[in-house]
């Protein structure tokens, strides 16, 4: 079950959790091919908490035909991999910081099994970062994610 709707009306009680790790629990969801329980109004759901719930990419990476689970990759230096293969040769890729301070988190294509260059695609903001050739780091913030789709380059 996931702790993150926020509702709108004020006789429920908003999330303890932040958006920061709101945005990891829903990513662990995805990466997990997991059921999605909510005990909730849905249609008492502030914006924030709808968007989170309603992400098209997110929620493809979720219901991606090939169902298999994440499993946890090599590397992440302070922080921790987990990575999906999907039906279409693609990879859905969440970099996690347990921390309490923001990290340097790291993946490498080896560790996928990937052996040509990779677009990367953030998926909570719906556009292309970049490209890795090899290893790719970004720093995510305390409790935080960046959950990316990674297809090969062109």
């Amino acid at each position: 079950m996931l702790g993150v709707p926020n509702q709108a009306n004020t006789r429920f009680h908003p999330t303890p959790l932040t958006p920061d790790e709101q945005f990891t629990q829903v990513s662990l969801w995805c990466l997990m091919a997991s059921p999605l329980l909510l005990s909730c109004d849905l249609t008492q759901l502030d914006d924030f908490t709808l968007g989170l719930l309603t992400n098209d990419e997110v929620l493809d990476l979720h219901q991606d035909p090939l169902g298999q689970p994440g499993r946890r990759v090599e590397g992440g230096g302070a922080g921790t991999v987990i990575a999906r293969a999907r039906e279409d040769g693609t990879w859905a890729v969440g970099l996690f910081n347990p921390t309490d301070h923001a990290q340097e988190v790291t993946v490498t294509l080896d560790a996928l099994g990937l052996h040509q260059p990779q677009v990367i695609r953030d998926c909570w903001r719906q556009q292309d970062v970049g490209v890795c050739t090899g290893t790719w780091s970004v720093v995510v913030p305390p409790h935080g994610v960046r959950l990316v789709a990674l297809r090969p380059q062109p």
